[in-house]
């Protein structure tokens, strides 16, 4: 089951009370304060995971909150730090406050983002000790830990989306070219969620495709599986647009294809993207096709992800292009970080 969207109310852990206490040992008469402090509260940490990709831990777990630190004791013992709770995502999660404000996009494996800090320990009797007050049978209390509601958004990271129309061979091409195993059948739509795949290429080389569903014209606005899989789109480098060679119209559709994307989001229409003929294998032995769009500049590619035809000379081209738009991403995007509240 794919999960890509929760609500959680999460709650940082209460700080310990300070101990009122005095020291009693045998042959010391008017033994002074030794009350410790309280330990302070666990804090709220998001974690992005690689080993998670989807948000299915916190379909039902929706309240996560992080432990009390504990009360402060005689001898001067400070009450141990409550733990942490840390919340781990998978790469790609953005966390939005109760009103949709963007909070922390967690996108690299291990980043970690303070969101509520743990409240304080409360202070021990000793503190309050003067020259004037030196029996103080005062001491505070640990301060409560603040919480707040959080929208968890995710969208998958890949290298390479796959889009096209439902029953354009998305799904067998994946299962062909990784170790995937989505639905494939011979009816529309039998791609419900997002389906990511490793397809190794070269030596030691690979890259991250996803399957999406099939996209129907009015997607944008809701239509078929609609906007709720759309924006997955927004997180891959590059996109593949599957086109069933066999349409009465390629064109028509790949315009359909882009004219959704691009009123879903316009930045969509400036990725690098490539054309994928698929189901070259209904054309015959000696396939009779001509390239509907030969003015346009990005790569073609006529395949069948049943026969192999193709596949692997597409493969090599994709990954060629894929390395060097990875070493472009690295070279602007630098380090980021986040405060706590």
């Amino acid at each position: 089951m794919f999960i890509d969207e929760v609500t959680l109310m999460v709650e940082a852990g209460g700080g310990g009370d300070g101990c009122v206490s005095f020291r009693r040992e045998k042959y010391v008469p008017k033994g002074g304060p030794d009350g410790g402090d309280g330990g302070d509260g666990g804090s709220v940490v998001f974690r992005a995971d690689s080993r998670l990709s989807t948000l299915l831990d916190y379909r039902y777990r929706t309240h996560i909150k992080a432990a009390r630190g504990e009360h402060g004791k005689g001898k001067n013992m400070t009450g141990a730090r409550g733990a942490d709770a840390v919340v781990r995502v998978p790469p790609g999660t953005i966390v939005r406050d109760d009103a949709g404000e963007f909070i922390v996009d967690l996108v690299a494996d291990g980043q970690d983002y303070l969101f509520l800090r743990g409240g304080r320990g409360g202070r021990g009797n000793v503190r309050f000790a003067t020259a004037t007050v030196q029996a103080p049978r005062r001491a505070d209390q640990g301060r409560p830990g603040t919480r707040a509601e959080v929208q968890l958004e995710l969208k998958l990271l890949a290298d390479l989306g796959l889009v096209g129309f439902p029953n354009a061979g998305k799904s067998t091409l994946l299962a062909r070219l990784s170790q995937a195993h989505p639905k494939i059948a011979d009816y529309p739509f039998t791609t419900l969620q997002p389906n990511l795949g490793l397809v190794g290429w070269g030596e030691y080389e690979s890259f991250v495709m996803a399957d999406l569903p099939g996209l129907v014209e009015g997607a944008h606005e809701g239509k078929g599986l609609g906007y709720r899989f759309l924006r997955h789109i927004e997180r891959t480098r590059s996109l593949l647009f599957a086109i069933d060679c066999t349409s009465e119209s390629p064109a028509s559709d790949l315009e359909t294809l882009r004219s959704e994307l691009g009123q879903f989001n316009a930045a969509l229409l400036q990725k690098p993207y490539a054309v994928a003929f698929t189901k070259a294998d209904l054309l015959g032995p000696q396939p009779d096709f001509d390239d509907p769009f030969p003015a346009m500049p990005g790569r073609r590619f006529l395949i069948s992800a049943v026969s192999g035809r193709g596949v692997d000379g597409m493969v090599q081209v994709l990954g060629t292009s894929i390395n060097r738009l990875r070493r472009e991403v690295d070279a602007e995007v630098g380090s980021g970080g986040g405060d706590a509240r």
